[in-house]
């Protein structure tokens, strides 16, 4: 059953009614509703247009966190071949909130590195939500220093509400793991592209996402901080969330605007969650494009030019 977001209330009456009636028809044999479920279709396709063709920040939000949306492993399973996960960090353990190892994409040898939220509540527990712990962070950067001693292209799928903050994880070096983490994609000599699929959290996020290249899907976010977080500390009202979602300037075309990300993939009418096939399809036309803008440059070019990116991170804000 598809799960509605609080904004789709009345979406969710105009389909519960289609459905009955064709519940209803499927009892009671010469029951013709056909003409008047496919009028509710309509207008529930109609609404569906409206509500998603001028979604608030706030909204966006809420889709990107949609539990029904495709997750790390989805991508993984659909987009590469050959996959082989690699666990641990050679130092504490294995963190199940990021997966990684290495793959082929469209035959050609790539290392993959994913944040995953989990789908059910087994799974949710065991991948601590998505929030990353040091021992995460450490296990990323050991999966990128064994990309760039082959010379295999890095792929980072990023989808978290931010690292864990926890009081062991901060007793592990919870900082210091995220600004290794940082330093590490900063570093690479080979290419790193990024797609933040659903929620991209802080510090927890950027570890992952210094790229080359950075793509978001089209109803995703990215944030120093969670409009409730942020609402909870400007205005001491966790409630105060739409504006703060407002100010954040979180969404993909804000960051885009602003120069934060390179390339936004359309989602499907009604968000990733609505088609997970056809956004997963659409993430497999984008990687090897965004692949191909660096794929050619020499090492210390890269360093250079994904330094400069960052440095020069900000200066459209400052001129608008």
């Amino acid at each position: 059953m598809h799960a509605y977001l609080e904004f789709e209330k009345g979406l969710a009456e105009i389909e519960g009614k289609a459905e009955e009636l064709r519940a209803m028809a499927r009892t009671n044999d010469g029951m013709d509703v056909e003409a008047e479920a496919k009028a509710l279709d309509k207008k529930a396709a109609a609404l569906l247009k409206e509500l998603y063709g001028s979604l608030t920040p706030w909204q966006k939000c809420q889709v990107a966190r949609h539990p029904d949306r495709p997750h790390c492993i989805d991508y993984i399973d659909a987009l590469f071949t050959d996959y082989t996960p690699l666990a641990g960090d050679r130092n504490f353990a294995d963190d199940h909130a990021v997966m990684g190892g290495l793959a082929r994409l469209d035959d050609a040898p790539v290392m993959v590195i994913g944040l995953e939220k989990g789908s059910d509540t087994r799974s949710r527990l065991d991948r601590n939500f998505g929030m990353a712990r040091p021992e995460g962070y450490r296990k990323a950067i050991r999966l990128m220093d064994l990309a760039d001693r082959f010379g295999l292209p890095v792929i980072t799928l990023i989808d978290t509400p931010g690292a864990y903050p926890g009081k062991g994880a901060e007793e592990r070096g919870q900082a210091e793991a995220i600004a290794r983490s940082t330093e590490k994609c900063l570093n690479l000599k080979v290419p790193l592209v990024s797609v933040i699929t659903g929620e991209g959290g802080s510090g927890g996020a950027v570890a992952f996402a210094t790229a080359d290249r950075l793509a978001m899907l089209e109803h995703s976010v990215y944030s120093v901080i969670s409009p409730e977080g942020c609402a909870s500390i400007l205005w001491k009202d966790a409630e105060k969330m739409r504006e703060a979602a407002e100010a954040l300037r979180l969404t993909a075309q804000d960051l885009e605007q602003l120069g934060v990300i390179d390339r936004i993939v359309k989602e499907p009418l009604g968000g990733a969650q609505r088609d997970r096939r056809a956004t997963i399809e659409a993430v497999r036309k984008a990687l090897p494009k965004l692949l191909d803008e660096v794929r050619e440059l020499p090492a210390d070019e890269l360093i250079r030019l994904r330094r400069r990116k960052y440095l020069d991170m900000g200066s459209k804000a400052l001129v608008a």
